[in-house]
């Protein structure tokens, strides 16, 4: 292996360590913990090594937020082959996005509630998230009426149930079947 190939594998590891770092001290004592500083410090770093990576914590929680749009965007591919053709792609297409955000909160909330710069509904939109939409898309069926705004309107109901349950304003004991009436008013009749 080359000196090149060496520091270039140095540094994909830094970065990998510093995102875990960060998702760490996020699921253990918030976003508001996380900080240049307290990264530097847990990965036994300079300050200077971090903004070679990064040039703050925005772009750690877009990075963040940008892994977690890929894992979401497998999940929902994953959950679309799975039961394609089947009369409940839809439910289980949703379960899985609220699964990945009741398993993934700190993910969750960099990908969806904290500013990040990173673009929605827009050309400069991410493939991940542009993966993810599209199944959301495709669990409604096909030939539907404006399938893209519906897909959005799918999207923030799904985002409101995850938001709602994470900060407790309705009881988690409902989920199923909050999910079920979801699903039933987005059904083809």
């Amino acid at each position: 292996m080359s000196i090149a190939e060496r520091k270039e594998r140095q540094r994909a590891e830094r970065y990998e360590l510093i995102l875990s770092a960060a998702r760490e001290l996020a699921e253990a004592e918030g976003w508001d913990a996380v900080t240049t500083r307290r990264l530097a410090d847990l990965i036994n770093y300079s300050q200077p090594v971090l903004y070679s990576h990064f040039k703050g914590k925005a772009d750690i929680m877009a990075a963040v937020a940008m892994r977690g749009f890929e894992e979401l965007a497998a999940r929902l591919a994953m959950e679309m082959a799975n039961v394609a053709g089947a009369p409940d792609v839809l439910r289980n297409v949703c379960a899985a996005y609220l699964d990945f955000a009741r398993s993934r909160p700190v993910v969750y909330e960099a990908m969806f509630v904290l500013p990040t710069g990173i673009k929605f509904a827009s050309e400069e939109t991410p493939p991940a998230l542009r993966a993810a939409f599209a199944a959301m898309v495709a669990a409604l069926g096909p030939d539907r009426q404006e399938p893209v705004f519906l897909a959005e309107v799918l999207w923030s109901a799904l985002h409101g149930l995850v938001v709602l349950m994470q900060s407790e304003r309705i009881p988690a004991a409902g989920a199923e079947a909050r999910l079920n009436i979801l699903v039933r008013k987005f059904s083809r009749d």
